[in-house]
């Protein structure tokens, strides 16, 4: 499991001429990392005395952001297994015209669920990107800046992920499908975009 890894590991697979793991996986990490920032200004603002008003939220904001976490850790995993469809597809036999039936249909159903996947990190993100902003509002203010940190990186992720499924949906025939994953990507862009101008508004930088 890619996940299990040491970042180092991990950075090593990444950096090596094989296509897993790649800018899927790493936006699902860097989503991950965007929740764990955003749950670390949680535990440095809850059952602080001067910030009793903050605790609930702060609480229930730690939970959300930890589950979020690993969620976007395991879609590392997904996304490779993913890509890795799309590649055992393309290897299928395509010589004989019942073959090349079997290979193009295999394409299609594997780029499909391909682009589910980075639709849901991108969703995934955005959630991230939410608790980071929230974070920044109600949190701990000498922790502000990692809050912020955590923002930018959920909209790094936002966007990768985003820009991995617009490619695949390039190569997918299903017209209803394809408008209603583009349709689905363009609201969480716009969504992500105005988060990240509302918290960097209160950041003031």
């Amino acid at each position: 499991m890619l996940a299990d890894l040491t970042l180092s590991d991990l950075l090593d697979r990444t950096a090596s001429p094989e296509p897993l793991p790649g800018g899927g996986c790493i936006a699902a990490l860097v989503g991950a990392a965007a929740a764990a920032l955003a749950q670390m200004v949680a535990g440095l603002t809850a059952g602080r005395p001067r910030f009793a008003a903050a605790t609930p939220a702060m609480e229930a904001l730690a939970h959300k952001a930890r589950e979020l976490r690993q969620a976007l850790l395991n879609d590392i995993d997904r996304d490779a297994a993913a890509y890795a469809a799309i590649l055992a597809a393309y290897r299928l036999p395509k010589a004989a015209p019942a073959d090349a039936a079997r290979r193009t249909a295999a394409i299609q159903a594997a780029t499909r669920a391909a682009t589910l996947v980075p639709l849901d990190v991108a969703g995934r993100a955005l959630d991230a990107l939410r608790l980071a902003g929230e974070a920044v509002r109600l949190g701990n203010p000498n922790a502000r800046a990692d809050g912020a940190v955590g923002a930018l990186l959920a909209r790094a992720a936002v966007r990768g992920a985003l820009l991995n499924a617009r490619i695949n949906l390039r190569g997918l025939r299903d017209p209803r499908f394809v408008a209603d994953a583009a349709a689905r990507a363009d609201d969480m862009d716009v969504r992500a975009r105005q988060l990240e101008e509302e918290i960097f508004r209160h950041v003031g930088v």
